[in-house]
């Protein structure tokens, strides 16, 4: 920042500000102590003048408008305007953008050589108005710290804020973070154990226009937390992308990686994934523990009729068994506990996967690899040369990968896998649609279970709920219905994060090919006509297995329609 020092002293003079004998003092001190700043700081420093009035007094000088920033609220969108760098630089403040013109604040209008630089580096037109200095320097601390300050800032003191987790132990990339590690890795840190604190899913870190947004999916809804500033976002990115393994150079296309890093004594996966969007890369990290994971079946929300049905289907000596819903709606783990059930020294069980989630003890799990063409259906051929007694397809996407399982079950293998359909019946007609001949599918497939994920009503803050209107109808609840059951809902607590919901149970849908229904699915019978000969014989739907829960007091009614709706359309 350049100011003209002397005609600033010949207006104080010529103005009555200053007197001749203050100046001569200031001229000496000046003298005695070169380097104690130029002669106008000197004369403020010695209170012959203030700083208030010296920006007044210019101000007025050069007929420019006099503001007061202490009444001025200024946005993040208006902050980002300059860079920390540049408010530094030049001592000024950005004040808002209208017609391609950038109005700053600045404490000194003689200083012409600040206003053409900003002109010439910011390649637009630049307004000045005038404020104290004093005001200028305390939002530049205000909104301008440092990465480090700010960072330092927003963490605090990681250890009591995360109660019993070690955050200092976490690993990535085989890198041991320590305790003197720089603030970027230490924010890191800082998300990643909140988010298993929380008990997350996944992490969502997303870049938008002007702030960087995370959140947290916390049984199955997402929740936004104190996110960083947007001018960190780069910072963040490349310490993640590189605990991944990831290109940190190439930021025009996705990429996929894993991070392993441990809390306390256990050992937590992140599988992690990077796409480019308009406002930087958005990162999604799914946290994949393997002491969390549910491995007995009885734990997975099964009421005993159903529970025996699965148990039944999973003794089958072969056949295809699929576990259908969106992502997310805990297929994986159904798998997976299913395996674990039937996983004894007698029977050889090989898992094709993308990717391997959790390793399970005694069984050869396969990881496909596109890149050397090691795909569900290269692997599903050669799994086959391995005699196994079980195999599990993580999911079958093609008509190529659907041939082969159903050969396999045609030839004494008991398959497991999974499609994207919204019900059970679906999968069948899926699989038609793929290319498979009706009577291969009716003949190989055994059963299908089509599941969700449900959020359990808090027992902290759980209280009677008296159905409402809506509720009513789209539920088509009757009044002698209603004098029968009670229902439950949360009010909101620390426990469950003024959510009303901790934890998530499944909820499913069995359909059993029997001999009436596998004769609809050799003629071809369209997916309207399985289900609804389905339901005849006893199938019961994702609602009705959903109405069971809130019946019992474990969901809400609100819950059981936003999760079920699409399914009774």
């Amino acid at each position: 920042m350049a100011r003209d020092s002397k005609y600033i002293v010949e207006l104080l003079l010529e103005t009555g500000m200053l007197s001749p004998e203050q100046l001569e003092e200031a001229q000496r001190e000046i003298e005695l102590n070169p380097d104690t700043g130029d002669i106008v700081d000197i004369i403020i420093k010695k209170g012959f003048v203030s700083q208030d009035d010296l920006t007044v007094m210019l101000a007025q000088q050069y007929g420019m408008e006099m503001i007061d920033l202490s009444r001025y609220e200024l946005p993040e969108e208006v902050i980002s305007l300059l860079d920390r760098a540049t408010v530094k630089k030049y001592g000024v403040i950005p004040l808002g953008l209208h017609d391609d013109i950038l109005t700053i604040a600045m404490s000194d209008p003689t200083d012409v050589t600040t206003l053409d630089a900003l002109r010439y580096m910011l390649g637009r037109d630049v307004d000045a108005v005038i404020a104290p200095k004093a005001q200028i320097e305390k939002i530049i601390n205000e909104h301008y710290r440092s990465i480090a300050d700010s960072v330092e800032s927003m963490i605090g003191d990681i250890e009591s804020q995360i109660e019993q987790v070690d955050v200092d132990s976490m690993i990535g990339s085989a890198e041991i973070v320590e305790d003197d590690a720089t603030p970027i890795i230490r924010l890191v840190q800082k998300i990643l154990a909140d988010a298993y604190k929380m008990k997350a899913s996944d992490i969502h870190m997303e870049p938008m226009e002007k702030r960087y947004r995370i959140r947290y999916r916390v049984d199955g809804a997402l929740q936004e937390v104190d996110a960083p500033p947007k001018y960190i976002q780069a910072n963040l990115t490349s310490r993640l992308k590189i605990m991944a393994r990831l290109d940190i150079t190439e930021k025009r296309i996705p990429q996929d990686g894993r991070i392993q890093f441990r809390v306390g004594d256990k050992d937590i996966d992140l599988r992690v994934s990077s796409i480019p969007t308009t406002f930087g890369e958005s990162i999604v990290m799914r946290i994949l523990d393997k002491a969390s994971i549910q491995l007995d079946i009885p734990k997975l929300g099964f009421y005993s009729d159903d529970l025996e049905l699965v148990n039944k289907i999973i003794s089958m000596p072969d056949g295809i068994f699929l576990v259908t819903g969106p992502t997310g709606s805990g297929k994986t783990t159904s798998l997976y506990a299913f395996l674990n059930t039937i996983n004894t020294p007698t029977r050889k069980i090989i898992t094709v996967e993308d990717p391997v989630e959790y390793q399970l003890a005694g069984i050869n799990q396969v990881q496909v690899d596109k890149t050397i063409d090691m795909t569900f259906a290269a692997a599903l051929r050669s799994m086959l040369r391995q005699a196994p007694n079980i195999i599990m397809v993580g999911e079958i996407r093609d008509f190529e990968c659907a041939s082969i399982a159903i050969n396999a079950a045609l030839t004494g293998h008991l398959v497991f896998s999974t499609l994207h359909t919204n019900d059970a019946p679906g999968a069948i007609t899926r699989l038609v649609d793929m290319g498979i001949k009706p009577f291969l599918v009716a003949t190989a497939v055994r059963a299908v279970m089509a599941q969700r994920l449900l959020r359990r009503v808090c027992p902290n803050c759980k209280k009677i709920h008296k159905p409402t209107a809506q509720e009513i109808d789209m539920l088509q609840l009757t009044d002698e219905y209603l004098a029968n059951h009670e229902f439950y809902e949360g009010e909101g607590c620390e426990v469950c994060h003024n959510t009303g919901y901790k934890g998530r149970i499944g909820i499913y849908e069995i359909f059993i090919v029997s001999e009436d229904l596998a004769k609809l699915i050799f003629a071809n019978q369209p997916a309207g006509v399985i289900r609804e000969a389905a339901r005849k014989a006893g199938m019961r739907s994702l609602r009705d297995d959903a109405m069971r829960k809130a019946e019992a007091g474990i969901s809400t009614l609100k819950e059981v329609i936003t999760v079920t709706l699409m399914d009774e359309v």
